[in-house]
């Protein structure tokens, strides 16, 4: 664990927020990507524990996701399903018109006009085998039409910060460039996915195979049972995207997320995710700065019953450095204040800005430790003469 901090940067206005403490030196260390990053030109690999992006190239290029797409589809679904407006067991229809647009349309579950079919069964249809005809049924069902759908998937999008993303289609088939992402934005929808939904992720992600109608499928995605602690998301081709991936794994708790666009072939595409997921656990390894609940700093307060209040890590907070470096990391804490009373116990009132060789890569919550009241006058009194001694 570290000790007292660093002062704190300028948010204007803002307030100094303990004292220079030790650091630790990554002193210039630089570590090589895996060679297969010359295999597509957009790539991003992201530790989702931390937020630190441990690789990027084009990142903020905006793409075609083709069949990624789905994976935005699942997780409105599942905000859906959180809110209570659809539920899992509840059957959809496949009616005329979306039997007719998608039957046997690219990948398919092979759903028959009439048949019912479960929001679950879709999903696992979905996620596991990509299948159009479930992505086009599920959107009809659930919001009434395919334009209706699409409205919510850019909604939902806004929230969680897809600033590069626009989606036109429920799964991703080519739609004249009106679906589009970034590589950056994809994993911002995994981070959302396996923080807000984790049950859900678990339920319906990385599933090997798919049984339905009697015709077994495979899931194509290129780390499920390849890659320890592999899990999920998504594949996605056609022609005009290219071969394209999001994808995650987890070990020992510590889950990555790599996104990949624009590459030539399955086997490019395939052979980088692998080796990008590889080098993220072998060449980075997370060190521990906070436990959770240990007090980073203390900031001052104005008009409340006590002058100063304790700023608390709302969880364990870790860096991912290169393995085997000393990794030097500065610390500050930084913070509008003087913070004005009342303030409650666990109110997000700081940020601990972690950088690594002056670039910040990391702007953490710190939360109040406890409740600070609105001070009478006595206590006014009292803080207005300990800081004229002071």
């Amino acid at each position: 664990m570290f000790g007292a901090m660093v002062a704190a940067a300028a948010l204007a206005p803002m307030e100094s927020a303990g004292q220079q403490g030790p650091s630790i030196s990554l002193g210039g260390t630089t570590i090589a990507p895996p060679p297969e990053v010359e295999r597509a030109p957009v790539v991003l690999l992201v530790d989702l524990g931390t937020g630190q992006t441990l690789y990027e190239k084009n990142a903020d290029r905006r793409f075609m996701p083709a069949s990624v797409t789905k994976t935005m589809t699942a997780y409105t679904a599942f905000e859906m399903i959180g809110r209570g407006e659809i539920d899992l067991r509840q059957p959809f229809t496949m009616d005329e018109e979306t039997f007719r647009a998608w039957r046997r349309r690219g990948s398919t579950m092979f759903l028959g006009l009439g048949e019912r079919v479960t929001v679950a069964d879709l999903l696992h249809g979905i996620l596991t085998i990509s299948a159009n005809d479930g992505s086009a049924l599920l959107a009809r069902g659930a919001a009434g039409s395919i334009e209706n759908w699409t409205a919510r998937m850019n909604a939902e999008a806004r929230k969680i910060g897809m600033r590069d993303s626009a989606f036109g289609s429920p799964n991703g088939f080519p739609d004249e460039g009106r679906t589009y992402t970034s590589a950056r934005d994809l994993i911002a929808l995994a981070q959302a996915i396996v923080t807000r939904h984790p049950k859900k992720y678990a339920a319906f992600f990385g599933k090997p195979t798919l049984e339905w109608n009697g015709i077994e499928q495979d899931n194509h995605d290129p780390m499920i049972g390849k890659i320890r602690g592999a899990d999920g998301f998504k594949t996605g081709f056609t022609h005009e995207a290219g071969y394209t991936y999001l994808g995650s794994a987890e070990r020992d708790g510590r889950r990555l997320a790599v996104a990949i666009a624009g590459a030539e072939s399955s086997r490019d595409r395939d052979a980088l995710a692998r080796a990008m997921i590889e080098w993220g656990f072998s060449a980075w390894q997370p060190r521990r700065l906070f436990a959770d609940g240990a007090e980073v700093a203390r900031a001052k307060v104005q008009q409340g019953a006590a002058s100063s209040v304790g700023l608390e890590a709302p969880r364990d907070y870790h860096l991912d450095v290169p393995t085997g470096s000393r990794g030097d990391i500065d610390l500050r804490v930084a913070y509008r204040g003087p913070l004005v009373a009342p303030i409650k116990a666990g109110e997000t009132v700081a940020r601990l800005q972690i950088r690594v060789d002056g670039e910040l890569v990391q702007s953490a919550p710190l939360v109040a430790a406890k409740d600070v009241a609105q001070a009478g006058t006595i206590d006014r009194l009292e803080n207005g003469l300990l800081g004229w001694l002071r």
